[in-house]
């Protein structure tokens, strides 16, 4: 307990150090120049790729369902094995 509490004292010391020195004023131009370039852009977050990508699995699990469908009904109008329909 003693050490991870003189490990956190130091690396908290560092951090005013470096915050306070040149290097601190760099770190914060490097974070602003890539916030810049990540802004400009076409990202999207993790969650908005994730809600597309289940509504992309429901259009698949859809599509099949559709697929299945359409297959009994072809079946039923004896249209089965890629024939095409007879002309009206």
């Amino acid at each position: 307990m003693v050490a991870n509490r003189i490990l956190d004292e130091i690396s908290g010391k560092l951090s005013q150090v470096f915050a306070d020195s040149p290097a601190g004023e760099v770190e914060k131009n490097v974070r602003a120049a890539l916030q810049s370039a990540f802004a400009r852009l076409d990202l999207v977050t993790r969650e908005e790729f994730d809600v597309q990508q289940q509504v992309l699995l429901r259009t698949r699990e859809k599509l099949e369902r559709l697929e299945a469908v359409v297959a009994g009904l072809e079946k039923q109008a004896g249209l089965g094995g890629g024939q095409t329909p007879p002309a009206p």
